[in-house]
């Protein structure tokens, strides 16, 4: 059975190119712009690994999702930011992420 991946981020370009790459890797995954909406498909599905972004257009941002996550789960979770600094990345991994990647994403690293 695959691994499920979740990508929880508000831009569609990003979304696409990170399920393009876990797909062609052979992992299946499911796109949310929302962290409310990802938070929802944390407990109706079986996730394997999340992808959050931190800046999130509208509602949760990604850091609170992700103490909401670890919460409820141990499920790893990778941060993802196009505006991250040293101080939110371990901000990040202070408070349960996995790792922290900036954007533009390296595809080699994901």
């Amino acid at each position: 059975m695959k691994k499920r991946i979740l990508i929880i981020d508000d831009e569609t370009s990003i979304q696409e190119a990170l399920s393009g790459v876990l797909e062609d890797e052979g992992f299946s995954s499911l796109t949310t712009s929302s962290a409310e909406k990802g938070l929802e498909f944390l407990e109706e599905e079986n996730i394997d690994l999340v992808l959050l972004d931190i800046w999130l257009g509208e509602g949760m941002d990604g850091m609170t999702a992700l103490e909401k996550i670890k919460e409820q789960s141990d499920i790893p979770v990778i941060m993802i930011s196009g505006h991250g600094t040293i101080e939110t990345a371990v901000q990040a991994t202070h408070n349960g992420a996995y790792d922290f990647i900036e954007k533009p994403l390296s595809y080699d690293k994901i």
